[in-house]
């Protein structure tokens, strides 16, 4: 038999939508906030010249920065004040998430509930800012080198004050960025930083969509190809909802006790994701890679040429590239080392088996304590090893074939494991919403018919 929740469900249309004001005013907030993102992702940096950075552009095109490029929706190609995204912001809360696990300080600060966290996250916010200041630094510097070495100055008074305004920018671009991902979380539908990087995801895919198809018509793209990523595409979108949706239940029994049916014991499931990382492994992966990539890319082009260090960085730089075996091996460890460090945050084995035992809950065959505790860790590891290897094949294989085959389609595995979890979460959301709003009707229309019985 089908549940209050289940048939709820199933009665969602477009005329319950219409009465969730709540729900339309999140919406239309969330709107709102990933416009003014993408406003500000054509507003350039002080000092440049839209136009000659235009031609320099093509320089680093078909490099790891052109990947990150997709994350931003074109933003770090424009050099706009939201270059670097809220990736600073990511690789910051990595490290503050790192260091609470490994510093008994940070531990115990960690666990003083809201006042914790809230010092906790003014600690990500100062990492934020330097982390921006230093990537900031680099490419104002590699601006200026780009336009000496090309012949085409896209930096309109090369100096310090350039180089400072630059900084300023891209800090206050990325400090807005990370607020508006914070008032998109609580006043709007869905996690805002996810949706931001989202937003870029899919403001890049237009072009490439365009690019394929001029490609196809122009005989410069084989049509057996295009119909191959297309098919690819489907399937990968088919297999990725399949695995965030996989699950391993384990079968929880409570005491028995008296009802009206006679001695019934309670059962439950608790349910076990198999990728519980969700989208995070990737994501902080590639933040992670884009941090020395960003300053190597940009600061090699500055001492191209004057010493060995310069000549190093740009060696280094060809290794980096995308689809190389060093980035594949970097993107890829960093994916299995965040699928099991995430997952260890998310799901504590020895709180949940406190938990069970505190209520009477057990696992059957497993007696409670220690051993439950022991039997989630087994069962953990076991599912994250699928998850994490899940991820890597998803985020992979793609960007493989694309560099193997030279196919001019930048939307990999990433991107697409990226657009398709933030929708389902936040479809997800909007169902939650409606749900409640149908609920409240319900008790109302109860509460009226109880006013008119008692009459």
């Amino acid at each position: 038999m089908a549940s209050a929740a289940d048939s709820l469900s199933t009665n969602l249309n477009l005329a319950k939508f219409g009465q969730a004001t709540e729900l339309k005013k999140r919406l239309w907030f969330t709107l709102g906030a990933l416009i003014v993102f993408r406003m500000l992702s054509y507003v350039p940096l002080p000092g440049i010249d839209p136009t000659q950075l235009g031609l320099l552009a093509n320089q680093t095109q078909g490099g790891v920065l052109d990947f990150f490029n997709t994350f931003s929706g074109g933003a770090l190609t424009r050099m706009s004040v939201v270059a670097l995204g809220v990736m600073p912001y990511i690789t910051a809360s990595i490290v503050v998430q790192l260091a609470s696990s490994l510093s008994p300080q940070l531990a115990a600060i960690k666990k003083e509930g809201e006042s914790g966290r809230k010092k906790l996250n003014q600690y990500t916010r100062y990492g934020t800012v330097a982390l921006t200041a230093v990537q900031g630094y680099f490419i104002a510097v590699g601006l200026e080198a780009f336009g000496a070495s090309a012949g085409a100055q896209a930096v309109i008074e090369p100096g310090m004050t350039f180089r400072i305004a630059a900084v300023i920018s891209l800090i206050g671009g990325t400090m807005f960025l990370m607020w508006l991902g914070e008032q998109i979380t609580s006043r709007g539908i869905g996690n805002g930083i996810s949706l931001i990087i989202m937003a870029g995801i899919v403001a890049h895919l237009p072009t490439t969509l365009v690019q394929l198809f001029e490609g196809s018509r122009s005989g410069t793209l084989d049509p057996l190809k295009l119909v191959g990523i297309t098919v690819a595409v489907i399937g990968l979108v088919l297999f990725i909802c399949f695995m965030e949706r996989a699950q391993r239940r384990i079968l929880i029994q409570y005491p028995k006790r008296q009802t009206a049916r006679g001695v019934q014991a309670d059962r439950s499931h608790l349910p076990l994701k198999i990728n519980t990382a969700g989208v995070i492994p990737p994501i902080f992966a590639s933040s992670l890679l884009l941090m020395p990539v960003t300053i190597t890319q940009f600061a090699g082009q500055a001492a191209e040429g004057q010493s060995w260090w310069g000549d190093f960085v740009i060696s280094l730089n060809q290794y980096l590239q995308h689809g190389s075996p060093v980035y594949m091996l970097l993107y890829g460890a960093g994916i299995v080392f965040f699928s099991f460090f995430y997952t260890a945050v998310v799901f504590n084995p020895e709180e949940t088996a406190d938990n069970l035992k505190r209520y009477g809950g057990f696992i059957p065959g497993i007696r409670p304590g220690k051993n439950t505790e022991a039997y989630f860790d087994y069962v953990l590891t076991r599912i994250t090893v699928i998850g994490a290897a899940y991820l890597v094949v998803l985020c992979l294989l793609p960007e493989y074939l694309v560099s193997a085959l030279a196919i001019p389609f930048y939307l990999g595995g990433t991107s697409l494991l990226i657009v398709v979890n933030v929708t389902m979460d936040t479809v997800t959301q909007i169902q939650s919403h409606l749900l409640a709003h149908q609920y409240g009707d319900l008790i109302k229309k109860a509460k009226l018919k109880g006013g008119r019985a008692r009459h």
